[in-house]
């Protein structure tokens, strides 16, 4: 791995365990705090809107650290409600905004940004949320020239960061990964979580570089950092199962099943105990796994049709399926890793025999 790895500069920050147990705790404490205000402060208030917004960014956190699919439903939700008695308030809609985004219903996070910005929020945060939406639709130029014009109202560990996500996107990996190790350089704060997810977005660069060794020292760092990291213990099962080993995948996995309620983790699983031949098992979680992609599509399609097209393509073993979400996530987002998946669907359509007439 070129560049610095995440073990030559380590910033302090408070122990990962104990961030997990402040962020429910904050959560907990938002969520009672605004359902008491809710009797006796006028609806739209502002310190109750901004109340509001501060626990949706704690959901949204929250359920990309622990992989909880109901933390962004339940954020999605009271941002909804927070729009609805502040139409015209820009927080509300920032919030709003930050919902869809998350759950990839880019178009109408766009919308609410312009919303957002006519009614006062500062040009700089919008240019960050906006390079996010374009970046995720693969509008790499434009998603830069914004970095680049909000980089004078952001610390430079946000913008380094951003600039270091945004060039692995790109597959500049010798740049992207100079990138990082400047950003963990620049880290000021001491909160573990910005952190760990440097080091998660660097090992996905890797991984997919097909560099496994420099990926797994990458998420091995962000489970150091915050050890409940379920995106990096979920890639690194991936690493150890592609590296032979899927008895250690397996032991990544399980507890994940069982925290989690993401699919993707059920599926994975299945796949490991495959490699373990442990074919009963893995049948159960393998329907398990198809129960769960099988709602997540009719909710949120556009969060997660790649993510079940990939379940059906390999571990669900269903070509057809796969074909039609592949085509679904295609006409989403038309970028390099949608093309790729359909192309994948493609190539294994074509491979299934033809039943002779």
């Amino acid at each position: 791995m070129s560049g610095a790895s995440p073990q030559e500069c380590e910033p302090v920050t408070t122990n990962g365990t104990i961030a997990v147990t402040n962020l429910h705790g904050q959560i907990d404490g938002l969520a009672v705090r605004l359902s008491r205000a809710g009797a006796g402060e006028k609806p739209g208030a502002s310190s109750a809107v901004a109340q509001g917004a501060g626990l949706i960014d704690l959901l949204n956190l929250r359920g990309h650290i622990l992989a909880r699919v109901a933390d962004y439903e339940r954020a999605a939700e009271l941002a909804e409600g927070l729009v609805r008695v502040a139409p015209e308030d820009g927080t509300a809609l920032l919030a709003r905004a930050r919902t869809r985004a998350t759950l990839h219903r880019f178009a109408e996070a766009v919308a609410d940004l312009g919303e957002a910005g006519r009614r006062g929020v500062d040009e700089a945060t919008l240019d960050a949320e906006r390079a996010v939406v374009l970046q995720a639709l693969g509008c790499y130029a434009d998603a830069m020239a914004l970095i680049r014009k909000s980089a004078d109202r952001q610390s430079d560990f946000t913008t380094l960061g951003a600039l270091a996500v945004l060039q692995a996107e790109r597959r500049e990996v010798t740049e992207a990964d100079r990138l990082f190790g400047e950003a963990r350089r620049h880290y000021r704060g001491t909160s573990p979580f910005p952190l760990a997810q440097l080091d998660f977005r660097r090992g996905v660069m890797w991984h997919r570089e097909g560099d496994l060794g420099a990926a797994r020292s990458c998420y091995e760092a962000a489970r150091r950092r915050v050890p409940d990291y379920a995106p990096a213990q979920g890639h690194l099962a991936e690493v150890e199962l592609l590296r032979g080993d899927p008895q250690a995948a397996v032991a990544l996995l399980r507890p994940l099943t069982w925290a989690s309620d993401d699919p993707e983790y059920s599926g994975h699983l299945a796949a490991a105990l495959d490699a373990c031949d442990r074919f009963h098992e893995a049948n159960q979680w393998r329907e398990r796994a198809a129960a769960g992609y099988a709602e997540l599509v009719l909710r949120h399609p556009e969060a997660y049709a790649d993510h079940a097209a990939d379940f059906w393509l390999t571990v669900g073993a269903d070509v057809e399926r796969g074909l039609e979400l592949a085509l679904q996530n295609l006409a989403f987002r038309q970028t390099a890793r949608a093309h790729a998946l359909f192309q994948r669907a493609v190539l294994a359509q074509n491979r299934i025999p033809q039943a002779a007439p």
